[in-house]
């Protein structure tokens, strides 16, 4: 794991960069259940208005020396908490996504914590479980960046 790594609150300062790892089309590809059009600034910044007014949500910037290396989130869906993470698919394989979800996760009070990953999106899964998260069911959704129906895994990390 990445020792150099740190979380902070996003800032404004952020989302270009943010907004530059969504432009790469292997990066949506994987993560599958992307944004309808990537391309699309106003939607992307509203999205983040979004996040960033609502309470519930933990946004934390991942970052590396000074370089931002991508996201992390943990939001409501229903009355369980999910996260999500994106980091620039420059940086992958550097362990940046295993480090930025343990860290955010040592902030969630709460347990269980659930996420979601696209069956064949082998990194992503391997990074869950890093972090302790275990598959306990599987669903599928419209994913837009595969213009198709796609099978995801569901995981939950439980009690510490």
């Amino acid at each position: 794991m990445t020792a150099d790594l740190r979380l902070r609150p996003v800032r404004d300062d952020d989302l270009p960069a943010f907004f530059s790892h969504q432009q790469d089309a292997e990066a949506n590809w994987m993560a599958a259940f992307g944004p309808e059009d990537p391309a699309d600034r106003a939607r992307f910044d509203a999205h983040w208005r979004r996040l960033r007014a609502d309470e519930r949500i933990v946004a934390r910037t991942a970052v590396v020396g000074d370089e931002v290396v991508g996201y992390v989130t943990a939001f409501p869906v229903d009355d369980k908490t999910e996260v999500s993470y994106w980091i620039d698919p420059r940086r992958w394989g550097r362990g940046h996504a295993t480090a930025a979800l343990t860290a955010l996760l040592r902030e969630l009070p709460r347990r269980p914590v659930h996420a979601r990953a696209a069956k064949d999106n082998r990194a992503s899964l391997a990074v869950l479980r890093k972090c302790g998260f275990v598959v306990t069911g599987e669903d599928k959704g419209y994913a837009n960046a595969r213009g198709t129906e796609v099978e995801e895994w569901v995981l939950e990390l439980a009690d510490r």
